[in-house]
């Protein structure tokens, strides 16, 4: 008896080596009920989203809203008719299209995200500069008139393939489609045009799709394929008592095939990698119906940083149509810079930051929205300086399920996020 009693005190001895701060951890039921006094209060928040109109700028900003399809239909009719009467009368043909440079964005404190001043650029027919843009820019125009009229939906994809020789590459058809979203000041997907799926959810969320009731808990371990077209999505239900935001395809899988969402009530959603318009969109509709707090899980690099922002503030690309793709208030739960020391990653699976990555890092810490968070720049900095970086992966030294039964519990349990 004796014997058996030093074995498995030897065993527990091998696992707490093996699994470091397990024996950290509190009940389930314990963790739970912290999870739970956080929900609430942030459930119990009334008040209402700051705005644009809400805010006395010294710039004056441009912003998008969801048109229906006959408004954007009557509004590109509208730019047609006046294009012919400049023609007419011998103004020549052109564009005033909104500039989305760098130089025209604006991060505004207040509201926590990016946004577009309203500067413009003419895009005149008759130079030989600005030609093929002008000529991409009425394509993409007609295109989306043919969808309106049709009633239809088609993917970014399929307008590229319209005329191949014309866009040369899809990037060019992208951009232009983004301009003519801040030309008719609509939203991308009040064009109809739609990426393809790329972004997953599973958990504790039952919602309607186009009609059909989705329960996100009985969709196996690759979960929901979100929408592309958000406007088809209703009906919202959950008992979660929180929103899991993870970077990447393997940590999701982790997550999903442990059915962590079982243990403890959540969403947990995934963009596959760099964010889509679509999972943000789902994303913000997740956290607005369901008033529920959001925590991410990224890499401890630059990029990784860089994809929460794009949630969380909004991407300099699509600035014009921040209020409806940025999500406020996301946590930063890791994996950070402090966690590798403080979890003990073993050196082997810690990476030596580029040149490259520490150029981002420290490109990072001029940008506001990190400036805004003290947080977020003593990581950033600890960062830069260690030139240390790890994937959510470098966890797995530990065991392959130390994600899900050990970090994830204890960061929850001890409310350590930023």
């Amino acid at each position: 008896m004796a014997e058996k009693k030093k074995r498995r005190r030897a065993d527990s001895d091998s696992n707490s080596a093996s699994q470091p701060f397990k024996n950290l951890l509190k009940s389930d039921a314990q963790i739970l009920q912290i999870l739970k006094s956080v929900t609430s209060s942030s459930s119990s928040s009334t008040s209402k989203p700051l705005t644009l109109a809400d805010l006395a700028l010294s710039s004056t900003c441009r912003e998008v809203s969801d048109l229906s399809l006959s408004s954007v239909q009557s509004t590109i009719e509208s730019l047609v008719l006046q294009l012919t009467h400049q023609i007419l009368s011998g103004q020549g043909f052109s564009f005033i299209v909104p500039s989305r440079s760098s130089s025209n964005q604006l991060y505004v404190p207040e509201l926590d995200r990016i946004v577009l001043k309203d500067k413009s650029t003419v895009r005149p027919f008759s130079h030989i500069s600005s030609v093929r843009k002008t000529t991409i820019t009425a394509k993409i125009l007609s295109l989306v008139h043919q969808l309106c009229l049709k009633n239809i939906h088609v993917t970014k994809r399929d307008l590229f393939y319209t005329d191949v020789k014309l866009f040369q590459d899809q990037v060019q058809s992208d951009a232009v489609l983004d301009d003519v979203s801040c030309m008719l000041g609509c939203t991308r997907s009040s064009l109809n045009v739609i990426a393809a799926e790329k972004g997953v959810v599973v958990g504790r969320l039952i919602f309607s799709d186009n009609g059909d009731m989705i329960d996100c808990t009985k969709m196996g371990m690759g979960g929901k394929a979100i929408p592309p077209n958000i406007d088809r999505v209703g009906d919202m239900q959950s008992d979660a008592l929180f929103i899991l935001l993870v970077e990447k395809d393997a940590a999701y899988i982790r997550l999903a095939e442990d059915r962590f969402y079982n243990r403890f009530p959540c969403i947990i959603v995934t963009a596959k990698g760099q964010p889509d318009v679509a999972t943000r969109l789902f994303l913000k509709k997740m956290k607005m119906e369901l008033k529920l707090p959001v925590l991410a899980l990224v890499d401890s690099d630059p990029y990784g940083l860089k994809i929460l922002s794009v949630y969380g503030c909004g991407s300099k690309n699509m600035s014009y149509d921040s209020a409806n793709l940025t999500t406020p208030d996301i946590k930063w739960l890791g994996i950070r810079p402090s966690d590798l020391d403080k979890y003990k990653i073993p050196e082997q699976c810690r990476l030596p930051m580029t040149e490259q990555d520490i150029k981002t890092g420290k490109d990072l810490l001029e940008e506001d929205f990190v400036k805004k968070n003290p947080g977020w720049v003593e990581e950033l900095n600890l960062m830069v300086k260690t030139k240390q970086k790890a994937e959510i992966q470098a966890l797995s030294s530990f065991g392959f399920q130390y994600l899900s039964e050990v970090y994830l519990p204890l960061k929850l349990q001890q409310q350590d996020w930023l």
